[in-house]
C-alpha cells in the first residue's frame, strides 16, 4: 500500500508552515485539506425554546474558539448586554487569549486550564459559588458535563450551534490512498456523501479514541491511530505508516 495522495478533513494551515507541508515535501506526496464538517449557529428563535436566562449566569465555560464566537453572537442577537463582572473559564490559554476579539483581556476575569475539562474544573472549584453556563454544540462530549456534574458545579447547559455535515459531492470521483479524520463528525459526513462508500485499499487514520471508534463502529479498517506513543501527533503517526509501507516495498 504506497501512500502518494493524502486527504486531511480539515482546513488548510493558514501560511506556507506547517508539519503536513514538510511531510509532503519529504515523502513527495500530494496532500489536500478539506472540511468534512461544518459549524451552524442556531438563531435565537431556538436559543430562546431552551429556556435559558443568560442574566441569571455569572460566568461562562468556553471549550473552544466557536464557543466563544457563539456566546457572544447570541447575547448580541437576543438583546443581552455582558457585563463586566462576567468570569470566564477557558479549557486552554488559546481560548483565554481569543476573548480578546469581544472583551478588554486585561479588565476581566479570566481563568483558563491546560488542555482538560478536569484541569478546568480544579481552577472553578474555588468559584463554587457561581452560576456557570456552558454554551456548546449539539454532539457535545459527555464527559464535559458529566465532570461538571462530579464535581457538583451549578451549570446550564445551552446548544448555541451545531456540526453538520459538509457538500463533498465533488470528490466523487476523486481516489486517495489516505483519508485523515479527527472526529466522530467526519466518518459520519463521509457516509451522508456517500453512503455506498467501500473502503478497499484506501488507508484511513484516526485522532483520538472518539475519532477511533467511530472508524470501527461503520466496519472500517483503522490503519493509522494518534496519538499514541511513539506519535503524539497525526503527521507523526502518518509518517511511521509511510516508513512502514516503504519497508515493505
Amino acid at each position: 500500500m504506497a501512500i502518494k495522495t493524502i486527504l486531511v478533513s480539515q482546513p488548510q494551515p493558514e501560511g506556507d508552515k506547517s508539519p503536513y507541508f514538510d511531510l509532503a515535501a519529504k515523502y513527495k506526496l500530494k496532500i489536500d485539506f478539506r472540511p468534512f464538517i461544518k459549524v451552524e449557529g442556531i438563531d435565537a428563535k431556538e436559543f430562546r425554546a431552551q429556556k435559558i436566562n443568560l442574566a441569571d449566569h455569572t460566568a461562562v465555560i468556553l471549550t473552544s474558539k466557536v464557543a466563544v464566537d457563539h456566546f457572544f453572537r447570541i447575547a448580541q442577537e437576543t438583546r443581552f448586554e455582558v457585563p463586566e463582572s462576567m468570569k470566564y473559564f477557558c479549557i486552554s490559554e488559546a481560548v483565554a487569549l481569543y476573548l480578546q476579539k469581544y472583551v478588554p483581556y486585561r479588565k476581566r476575569k479570566i481563568f483558563f486550564g491546560k488542555q482538560t475539562i478536569e484541569e478546568l474544573t480544579e481552577l472553578m472549584k474555588k468559584h463554587k459559588g457561581e452560576n456557570f453556563l456552558l454554551p456548546c454544540t449539539d454532539i457535545l462530549r459527555d464527559n464535559i458535563p458529566q465532570t461538571l456534574e462530579l464535581q457538583k458545579m451549578q451549570f446550564s447547559k445551552t446548544i448555541l450551534y451545531r456540526t453538520v455535515a459538509s457538500d463533498l459531492s465533488d470528490l466523487e470521483d476523486v481516489y486517495y490512498d489516505l483519508l485523515v479524520f479527527f472526529s466522530p463528525g467526519g466518518i459520519e459526513s463521509l457516509f451522508k456523501n456517500f453512503p455506498d462508500f467501500k473502503q478497499n485499499e484506501t488507508a484511513i487514520a484516526a485522532f483520538g479514541a472518539t475519532t477511533a471508534n467511530a472508524v470501527v463502529k461503520h466496519n472500517l479498517r483503522l490503519d493509522v491511530h494518534a496519538p499514541h506513543p511513539k506519535a503524539p501527533s497525526m503527521v507523526g503517526a502518518i509518517e511511521l505508516f509511510i516508513k512502514e509501507q516503504l519497508k515493505k516495498k
